[in-house]
């Protein structure tokens, strides 16, 4: 009837065709009638008083949709956080989640902008906001897999699942009170249950809080508390710059910090959709799928000019002065490393092998400045926060070029080095790609291409490093059972030069994984070749660097959740910072860029991460180049940007 929460849809509606008085009364009605049906705060009513708040925003009334949004937005991210945690949080919950927290962000920003002394509490609560908004979505899959993983701690996993039932109890419950208020039961009887759901809450509450004071790690990966602005600015180094956005369906924003605090914000005129248009454009060059170099298409460097304009020069004061800057992106923009952005007009090369020398010395941000990127602002004071016992020698343990069948084992021994293959003009790309599986409903592990020229790559890098052989696992010996016999606590850098998977990508894949030598070539009786999320979750790592190569880690679609999901598995795992590739890379160009890279890092003392990066990142784009044979003469350039930009660091 009128007034249900079916007809929040036509309030959307109005508020999105501008009709907002027809919109303030139809949601006000839902409101009431929800708040008398099933009382204040259930999920129902506080969602009908988001909208409602959202109405009078639209009409200035500033006053009373801050009240209302003060109050209804504390109880659904709550809400959105237990369903993340106990069912597949719809599209359409989260969307309407989006926009009441969107709505109440836009307020706070235009208030901040007319009241100097609030200003800085007004944006830091709207920062507060979008850390919780962006960051529910691999939620779901690591405190679960996180409560499976910890096992070996019979408490904790007792009181996870306690808490996780209570969860689902209370779900149940407000689902029960809804349809027994709808067929018209009795006050006293719809009461009893809302006193069920208050005890329910208050036990689950009391084992929340357990939690947390036993198993304080583990509770900030389930539920990592929303952090300020301040304590973000106390974590940061002087050098640091840290930025980040959200991406809205009407508008978007975006903040710089640093160790003084909130340094510039701005609200950008640009939406979601926009910024997930403009990505794909860019990647279509960066990712192209061709199969020679000639093929490679023009990277569209008005766009990349034009998302400069747009994300980081709102807010490139805060860049001043600083050499580090910390990137928590939010939606698509976490498959594209900003490092490709150009600060200046640049004029557009042409397509071909020929004209891949004319992006030699473009103004790429990275040029200016070295880039980490993060999931979250969470995650850096996650990943701060430990204390850690440092190894002081470069230690180094890899695994690559596993065996996915019987067949690539056999031929492989019969192969000559590939790697010394010619370069020739209409060169073929070798690109390290996962197969083209997203499409089909299955594909096993066997049909994996072989990644034979990784096993030269972790020598060589193994040789720069001083590695022991005996810590470098190729073939038949990259498999699951020694990953998880390997003592990994001495060991500071680990790389894994493999096939990132996403779910659903092979049979029966439900997490994200890393593809290692299949059970037909190694024998091992209860593997399947794969190393899931899970079980990184139970390696325990004290490294400085995990390095995933050959990894298609950030390709598909839910590309952001397979590079979360096994980052934040390997950082849980004791992970400080991940490399990982946001495309199928060029095999020499890759291979070129990591081992100098470590070179870097291993002759320069004080060098950081991020800097080691980018000197190697420049390095490659103004000098490297493909040869001709075993010759010095050049094929051509790697200065295009999926040469030398693919290798994202997340991490500390």
């Amino acid at each position: 009837g009128a007034g249900s929460l079916g007809d929040l849809d036509e309030v959307i509606a109005l508020i999105f065709t501008k009709n907002y008085s027809k919109a303030e009364t139809l949601a006000q009605s839902i409101f009431e009638t929800e708040k008398n049906k099933v009382g204040p705060t259930h999920p129902r009513t506080v969602l009908a008083q988001g909208f409602y708040a959202i109405t009078l925003n639209e009409q200035k009334k500033s006053e009373e949709a801050k009240k209302n949004f003060k109050t209804a937005i504390p109880i659904l991210i709550e809400q959105v956080r237990n369903d993340s945690e106990t069912t597949n949080i719809s599209q359409k919950a989260q969307r309407r989640f989006a926009l009441i927290v969107e709505s109440y962000m836009e307020l706070l920003f235009a208030e901040a902008k007319l009241n100097k002394s609030l200003e800085n509490n007004l944006v830091s609560e709207a920062f507060l906001l979008a850390d919780l908004a962006r960051g529910s979505s691999v939620q779901k899959a690591l405190s679960q897999s996180t409560a499976r993983s910890s096992s070996k701690d019979k408490r904790l996993l007792e009181l996870a699942r306690t808490e996780q039932d209570l969860q689902r109890k209370i779900n149940s419950l407000n689902e029960l009170l809804l349809n027994i208020s709808q067929a018209g039961a009795s006050a006293s009887s719809q009461d009893k249950i809302r006193n069920d759901i208050s005890n329910l809450r208050v036990e689950r509450n009391s084992v929340k809080k357990d939690i947390e004071s036993r198993y304080p790690e583990y509770f900030d990966l389930v539920e990592p508390k929303p952090i300020t602005i301040e304590r973000t600015a106390k974590i940061l180094n002087a050098n640091e710059v840290l930025i980040t956005w959200y991406f809205g369906e009407r508008e978007s924003f975006v903040w710089a910090i640093q160790q003084s605090g909130l340094h510039s914000y701005a609200n950008i005129k640009v939406t979601k959709k926009d910024i997930a248009r403009d990505v794909k454009t860019l990647r279509k060059s960066l990712d192209p799928g061709v199969s020679s170099v000639d093929d490679i298409p023009a990277f569209d460097v008005n766009l990349s000019n034009k998302l400069y304009t747009v994300l980081i020069k709102p807010v490139e004061q805060s860049l001043i002065g600083k050499n580090l800057l910390i990137s928590v992106p939010h939606d698509s923009l976490g498959q594209l490393p900003i490092s490709v952005l150009l600060t200046e007009k640049t004029k557009q090369p042409v397509k071909g092998a020929d004209a891949l020398k004319d992006y030699q010395n473009f103004p790429w941000l990275i040029r200016k400045i070295s880039i980490s990127q993060l999931p979250s602002v969470n995650a850096l004071a996650a990943l701060r926060g430990v204390k850690i016992e440092r190894n002081d020698v470069q230690n180094f343990v890899a695994f690559a070029d596993p065996y996915f069948s019987k067949a690539q084992a056999t031929s492989a021994s019969t192969k000559l080095d590939t790697a010394q293959a010619v370069n020739t003009r209409g060169k073929p790309l070798n690109l390290r790609s996962a197969p083209k599986t997203s499409k089909v409903s299955s594909a096993e592990l066997a049909l994996l291409p072989a990644l034979p020229d990784t096993s030269v790559e972790v020598q060589e890098i193994g040789k720069v490093l001083n590695a022991k052989p005996e810590d470098i696992f190729l073939n038949q010996h990259a498999s699951v059972k020694q990953v998880l016999e390997t003592d990994f606590s001495k060991k500071n850098i680990i790389m894994f030069s493999t096939h990132g998977l996403v779910p659903g990508e092979l049979n029966g894949l439900t997490q994200p994984a890393l593809a290692l030598s299949t059970p037909d070539v190694t024998g091992e009786k209860e593997s399947d070749g794969l190393l899931t999320m899970d079980k990184i979750l139970e390696l325990k790592l004290n490294a400085d660097w995990v390095v995933l190569s050959a990894c298609n880690t950030a390709s598909s679609d839910n590309s952001s959740e397979a590079v979360s999901g096994l980052g934040r598995a390997f950082f849980y795992a004791g992970a400080r910072a991940l490399l990982v590739s946001n495309w199928p890379v060029d095999t020499v160009s890759s291979r070129e860029l990591m081992v100098d890279l470590f070179k870097r890092q291993n002759n320069q003392e004080k060098i950081s991460k991020p800097e080691a990066l980018r000197q190697a990142m420049l390095n490659i784009a103004d000098k490297g180049a493909a040869r001709i044979g075993n010759t010095n003469a050049v094929s051509y350039f790697y200065s295009h940007p999926l040469f030398w930009a693919p290798f994202v660091m997340v991490g500390d």
